[in-house]
């Protein structure tokens, strides 16, 4: 969250805790509920097709756990912009990293690395598009923010 977001003021600053998942209101607050509601809908600046997951996910298992599957996918997408991206593949590659499992991220890297092994970055960004957009279509994820 970004300085001046309404939910840090509410929850870090009004309340002590650390995100709206641990309100006692948190069922009930209008503006958290309007923001999961679009995030169904609509992106911003990233992608919030995983909102859901994620805060189930952080309910079930906790913030630690959360923060330590992100930096998975942080390795998965520097290793995505370090052998796959043409200079032009970059937010597609964020998405990508945000919205697959980690062993679909981790099946596809290894697949790409085992087509490409021969060719130049734009050949290997076509590879590694055309295995993501594979996996994307059959588990209907959508690999662009959605306005």
């Amino acid at each position: 969250m970004a300085v001046g977001c309404p939910f840090i003021t509410c929850a870090v600053k009004d309340k002590g805790i650390e995100f709206c998942w641990d309100c006692t209101e948190c069922d009930t607050c209008r503006r958290w509920k309007q923001h999961r509601e679009l995030g169904k809908q609509h992106d911003s600046f990233k992608s919030y097709q995983t909102l859901e997951d994620d805060i189930l996910f952080v309910h079930k298992n906790g913030v630690d756990d959360f923060q330590n599957v992100q930096k998975t996918r942080e390795q998965f997408l520097k290793a995505m912009l370090r052998g796959f991206n043409e200079g032009r593949s970059k937010s597609y590659y964020c998405i990508a990293a945000t919205v697959l499992r980690i062993e679909e991220l981790r099946d596809s890297l290894s697949e790409a690395r085992r087509k490409s092994v021969e060719l130049d970055t734009k050949q290997k960004s076509h590879v590694l598009h055309s295995i993501l957009e594979s996996v994307a279509s059959e588990r209907k994820y959508l690999l662009k923010l959605r306005k």
